[in-house]
């Protein structure tokens, strides 16, 4: 069992609206104080989506540049950029997230119902960016939403090898409506499957809604690490909405100190992934 925890910030996501969740991060000003607030409580991650001047979820590349480049300068955080962006987002400008030269980016592992929506991935597009990003030398976070993608994972390093560096990463995506229950159950499952995948194979886990602590406390029981946000969750109890990115990563902390396994620090969290 992994006797510490890397805790992710997943901070503002492509779902919510500021005009519904004021206390969302969506300028890079609100961001990088989020990243540093967060970084100092013991998260050593983050996983960026980014919004333009309306707020609305963007891939632009110049605000992507940007923003990775205050990240470096301002946190010791890895940066990982997400290459889901929207559902909305074409294919094209969701691989060309990796010109912007995170540490990180994730690789959605197959198509998902997304609520009333579809979150398309193609096998050859999943192909693409996964060799896109051995060749760059960007580390991918491959979530999975359902059981099924992490077969589509195996299928993927047989035939197209390692991820950079060698070590796989992944996160469980739970409780996303279409996706796989944010259940102990599903979680225990999940990890099950890993012993398909190479050995030393690590995983976080996300639990989505009223999911989240659920899954929080079944990814630190079974040796797993934390993804927390207000990406995955605006309520941090019932009829109490998320304060701030902080109030979640305080609470991951603090579970994780209760299970002795205390956060990655940044420089740790670089040696667990290869970076």
């Amino acid at each position: 069992m992994t006797t510490g925890t890397l805790i992710t910030v997943a901070p503002t996501g492509a779902e919510s609206a500021k005009a519904q969740v004021p206390a969302l991060p969506v300028t890079l000003d609100e961001l990088l104080l989020t990243a540093k607030e967060c970084e100092a409580l013991g998260a050593s991650v983050i996983h960026v989506h980014i919004r333009d001047d309306e707020a609305r979820p963007t891939l632009d590349q110049g605000r992507l540049r940007e923003t990775v480049a205050a990240l470096r300068d301002g946190t010791d955080l890895i940066v990982q950029l997400s290459s889901g962006g929207a559902v909305t987002d074409p294919e094209a400008d969701r691989l060309a997230v990796l010109d912007a030269a995170p540490d990180m980016a994730s690789c959605t592992m197959g198509t998902v119902n997304f609520g009333d929506d579809v979150f398309l991935n193609r096998w050859e597009f999943i192909v693409d960016l996964h060799t896109r990003m051995q060749e760059r030398g960007i580390l991918p976070e491959y979530e999975i939403f359902d059981l099924g993608h992490l077969t589509a994972l195996q299928r993927l390093l047989d035939r197209h090898g390692l991820p950079h560096g060698g070590h796989v990463h992944v996160d469980f995506v739970m409780g996303v409506p279409g996706g796989m229950p944010g259940t102990t159950a599903t979680l225990v499952a999940a990890q099950q499957m890993l012993r398909d995948l190479p050995a030393g194979t690590t995983f976080s886990a996300t639990g989505v809604g009223r999911s989240s602590i659920a899954v929080l406390l079944a990814a630190l029981s079974a040796g797993g690490h934390l993804r927390v946000g207000m990406e995955d969750t605006v309520t941090y109890a019932k009829g109490r909405p998320v304060e701030s990115n902080m109030q979640l990563v305080a609470r991951a902390v603090g579970f994780a100190q209760l299970a002795q396994r205390p956060p990655l620090t940044t420089t740790e969290a670089r040696r667990l992934l290869g970076r």
